[in-house]
């Protein structure tokens, strides 16, 4: 009989084989996991149950990180979650929300494997949240989409099918992966096994807010965080369904751009074609930044990318195809000029991720705007550092005419400057990449492919950002991200979901690490 995560997987599968996007010898792979992975499995197929009851009720708490109280709350119900498995652990107490740190010492080991994740999530806004709000967790049968209706967990005894979703913030990101953590240590004390190398965990609360604390913390810590590998567990797997390995993720930083018009909104019917737009100013500005297959014209925006070697070629070149995504999220023609997904990741991106002018819909006034805001955040890859692209950036600003300022502009600066723009960033953090021929993470996606039995695809870079840097940097540590949820599980969005047989796959992807020879 096939393994749990092979059933699920096939079906994750289906889509793509029948599409050509995958090879056919897939669909006859037997199982072939160790003894040990079968016995993690059959825990997991035994106790979903209880699994994702764990989940939902750690979902129940409210967890963005500028609410002291709540984030809190969360640190302590971690510790709790954490001291019954045995984990010896702490809170590691810096200016913004604790990190929570545990530690298993195995007797002999001579490897030290540490698991990262993140306990804090993005901001919600409830009205944009279909039927229940964003921390009161809530199950379907399939998607939103697909199956409206919410309903709770069923009494004990019940089937619990890959197929559901637990609709909550965080549910993917990042709550779920801590719980298949947890619950790893719990399949493994269940058969009688032990992890093979010393575990270490950190468990950061503010990493949805730029991680602002992190560098310091590690920086301070480094002999009680000492590993020699770094295991990331954030983010959503491949879309073919199966698992992944990661070997670098982007950096980022953002940036807060305002285009100033008249010092009040005026009467458009008075001032129209008198008054300049601040709305169409920003419009023409951000069109000045990238051309038109979405490459980055702000000069020396590329200039520092590290080039890729034959290795990291060769592996984009083996990934699965990703037309059925393409084509789930209605895109009609992708930038990148023929590039895939993966490849433009290995590169930094320009993206406006918000913007603002007066009022729309049936708020809408006819008035001509005082100002316009763009939210922007730039990606960065490996080299790239976050203040010289925000340098890049203020540069290309200036050469479109604008005098730009770093604090709100008096009225004599504004009545000065007929092209005004205000300029914020955040601190950012910078990317990280491990070469995919470094020998300790590449033991990590060879233990995830003895463990499942699965070939895992094997990514160069994610398109995600997590402060990955500082493992490899001020630890010594090979750093490799493993992702676990599902790729449309709507994460920092509303409506953020976790379909339960990725999480379930979770457990085994992250068990087979802790049991690695």
């Amino acid at each position: 009989m096939m393994g749990a995560f092979f059933r699920s997987s096939l079906a994750a599968i289906m889509p793509a084989v029948a599409a050509g996007i995958l090879p056919l010898e897939l669909l006859a792979q037997e199982e072939t996991s160790p003894p040990a992975a079968q016995k993690v499995a059959a825990y997991v197929e035994a106790h979903r149950l209880e699994i994702a009851a764990e989940l939902i009720d750690f979902l129940a708490l409210p967890n963005v990180a500028a609410d002291t109280e709540d984030i809190r709350r969360n640190a302590v119900r971690l510790l709790e979650m954490m001291e019954r498995r045995g984990i010896r652990t702490q809170l590691l107490e810096a200016d913004g929300p604790p990190m929570v740190f545990g530690e298993i010492e195995v007797p002999g080991a001579t490897r030290t494997i540490l698991f990262y994740c993140h306990y804090d999530g993005q901001p919600a806004d409830p009205t944009r949240w279909v039927g229940h709000e964003p921390w009161e967790p809530v199950l379907r049968n399939g998607t939103l989409e697909s199956s409206p209706e919410t309903f709770s967990l069923p009494a004990a005894g019940s089937a619990i099918e890959d197929d559901w979703r637990i609709y909550a913030r965080s549910a993917s990101d990042d709550k779920s992966p801590i719980i298949a953590l947890l619950t790893a240590l719990d399949a493994l004390e269940a058969a009688g096994l032990a992890p093979t190398s010393n575990l270490k965990f950190i468990f950061e609360g503010d990493e949805e807010a730029g991680s602002p604390n992190l560098d310091l913390m590690v920086r301070e810590n480094a002999d009680l965080l000492a590993a020699d590998i770094a295991v990331i567990a954030d983010g959503p797997r491949h879309s073919s369904g199966r698992p992944t390995a990661v070997f670098g993720v982007r950096g980022i930083v953002s940036v807060e751009l305002t285009v100033y018009g008249p010092t009040v909104p005026v009467h458009s019917g008075h001032y129209a074609n008198w008054a300049p737009n601040p709305a169409e100013a920003l419009a023409e500005l951000l069109a000045t930044t990238q051309a038109e297959d979405g490459s980055v014209t702000i000069a020396g925006w590329y200039v520092d990318v590290l080039p890729l070697g034959p290795a990291d070629t060769a592996a984009l070149a083996a990934l699965p195809d990703e037309e059925e995504e393409r084509l789930r999220l209605g895109i009609a023609r992708p930038e990148g000029g023929g590039r895939s997904r993966w490849e433009m990741v290995t590169l930094p991106s320009f993206n406006v991720r918000g913007m603002r002018s007066a009022w729309v819909g049936d708020q809408a006034r006819t008035i001509v705007p005082d100002r316009a805001i763009a939210s922007l955040d730039f990606r960065l890859v490996r080299d790239i550092q976050p203040s010289d692209q925000v340098e890049r950036f203020i540069g290309h600003v200036q050469e479109q005419g604008y005098h730009v300022v770093y604090d709100e502009p008096d009225l004599e600066t504004r009545q000065a400057h007929s092209k005004l723009a205000k300029i914020e960033s955040s601190q950012g953090y910078p990317a990280v990449r491990t070469p995919l021929d470094d020998p300790a993470a590449r033991s990590v996606a060879d233990a995830v492919r003895a463990g499942t039995g699965v070939e895992p695809v094997v990514i160069p870079t994610h398109g995600g950002s997590v402060p990955g840097y500082v493992f490899p940097d001020y630890l010594g540590a090979a750093f490799v991200l493993l992702p676990i949820v599902n790729p449309d599980n709507n994460q920092h969005s509303p409506n953020e979901n976790l379909r339960l047989g990725h999480l379930f796959d979770g457990i085994s992807i992250l068990a087979a690490v802790m049991l690695m020879p």
